[in-house]
């Protein structure tokens, strides 16, 4: 178990032995928004398949005495990959029957040999962690017996919106992204008259404004208005659905677009007793709204870090006082003029740098840099994992050394624990080098099951994302390992009009 792990437990169950099951709900935004009316779809939507698959990335952070829930069974080569590099893996169950249209969590509640499993692990003092609680994973730990390792649904969704977010920032006197709450279509006119002004007219200079569903992710129900003439249309749009359901509900916010010099996600951890610990800052990468990876340390100055401690412990002890223990992400933005804004939005889950912890402590040493994204693929059947791993090749290297002993540090939510929580700074095995054309740094592959979700639900082509975690000794070794994987993986795409 990692040390990142035993921090974890600590905080939310207060015994850092504690098993846990895992149940990696990525769908979980969209339970929440269920009772809330957003935007048109205006945007694309990742996959559900896609989504629901990304549930694989908790086989990493779970330790060999927990149990992670799949929707699907792990492909067994990529698992034989993971035990060869050295990782201790939990215990990995599916639902007895699954079908594309229904979640892990319902599959769960409609399968008793499955529901009498999960009481026994109750039974012997296990605890729940889903990514984020909606009613159906309340529903799931009740009817099983098996206690939720945070919060109730109710709070999880109340602390969830982008709504929430502006308003405990304001509280909090953090500083605001300029912008509004909006929650109805007559709010929404008035909000988009009064930045009117802002926005360039045909031919004009200006600004931009940001239309964000209050339960909106990775660019999912979010809309950039770069003129006068968009603000109208998506007025309309709203009015007349309005006026043909009978309902003015809107719940969104509405924000200046600043110019970034850099896109900011730390973690924060509650624990059962209220205490908060910041677990790691990182550089996010994201285009149009979506988010691509991270990247850590953030390589942030003293100033800059002081600010974001502030922010975290003041949101975090907001967020005990409201009924919420767990971990949080917040998003954050550092304009060209250097100044930051702690608190874009609070997103009350685990986050995709969760699920990345116990392998950055693994791998990453004292200096190195990190680089955490998807890579997209382009497939006309099913890939392999022999296919992946014979194109990354000496990329993936050797199995690191055995850690060393723990380094005493602060455990999320606040305990004294072994172990730190800071990723970047954990110890772990040499980096791999390769031969004269590869370059130096370790590849780890950290979800395969996304590469083929897509297979059995389009005709091909199809779409598919590989998740990795790249390490590398300094940043120019990052971007040069990072093109060495856009190049290795090219071949596997299906070409178009070969």
């Amino acid at each position: 178990m990692s040390r990142y792990l035993h921090a974890l437990k600590l905080a939310l169950t207060g015994d850092g032995r504690t098993p846990l099951v895992f149940l990696c709900n990525f769908e979980v935004e969209e339970q929440w928004a269920a009772h809330h009316v957003g935007l048109p779809a205006l945007t694309g939507r990742a996959p559900a398949p896609v989504v629901t698959r990304m549930d694989e990335l908790g086989v990493l952070l779970a330790g060999p005495a927990d149990t992670v829930l799949l929707h699907r069974p792990m492909d067994p080569e990529y698992r034989a990959y993971l035990e060869e590099t050295g990782f201790e893996l939990p215990t990995v169950r599916t639902p007895a029957q699954v079908a594309a249209d229904r979640s892990t969590t319902e599959a769960l509640l409609d399968s008793p040999a499955d529901l009498r499993h999960l009481a026994r692990l109750g039974q012997d003092g296990a605890r729940l962690l889903p990514m984020g609680v909606s009613v159906a994973e309340q529903k799931l730990a009740e009817v099983a017996g098996l206690p939720l390792a945070v919060g109730d649904a109710a709070v999880f969704e109340a602390v969830n919106s982008k709504i929430y977010s502006r308003r405990i920032a304001a509280e909090l006197g953090l500083r605001p992204v300029p912008g509004t709450c909006v929650e109805s279509v007559g709010e929404l006119a008035g909000a988009l008259s009064a930045y009117r002004g802002d926005l360039p007219t045909d031919g004009g200079t200006g600004g931009a404004l940001v239309v964000k569903d209050a339960y909106g992710v990775s660019g999912k129900g979010l809309v950039v208005l770069d003129s006068a003439a968009k603000a109208d249309r998506l007025l309309t749009m709203v009015t007349r659905r309005a006026r043909r359901t009978g309902d003015d509900r809107l719940a969104v916010v509405v924000e200046r677009w600043l110019p970034r010099a850099a896109d900011l996600n730390y973690q924060l951890t509650i624990g059962r007793t209220g205490g908060v610990s910041l677990d790691f800052v990182k550089r996010a990468h994201t285009r149009g709204g979506v988010h691509q990876g991270h990247t850590f340390p953030a390589d942030l100055g003293p100033a800059h870090l002081a600010e974001v401690e502030q922010a975290a412990q003041a949101v975090g002890r907001r967020l005990f006082a409201d009924g919420f223990t767990g971990v949080a992400g917040v998003d954050a933005i550092i304009d060209t003029d250097g100044v930051l804004y702690p608190v874009l939005e609070i997103n009350a889950r685990l986050n995709m740098s969760t699920y990345q912890g116990g392998v950055a402590e693994r791998y990453a040493t004292a200096g190195q840099v990190v680089l955490a994204r998807h890579y997209p693929l382009r497939l006309a059947a099913p890939l392999p994992f022999a296919a992946v791993r014979a194109a990354l090749g000496p990329l993936l290297g050797p199995a690191p050394a055995a850690a060393t002993g723990p380094d005493a540090a602060t455990a999320p939510g606040g305990a004294a624990a072994p172990g730190g929580a800071t990723a970047a700074s954990a110890p772990g095995g040499a980096t791999a080098s390769g031969g004269a054309d590869v370059p130096s740094g370790r590849v780890v592959v950290t979800c395969f099951a996304t590469v083929n979700a897509e297979a059995d639900h389009v005709r091909p082509p199809f779409d598919g994302r590989l998740h990795l975690m790249l390490f590398a000794a300094d940043a120019p070794r990052l971007a040069d390992l990072d093109a060495a994987v856009t190049a290795a993986l090219a071949p596997l795409n299906h070409q178009e009009n070969r």
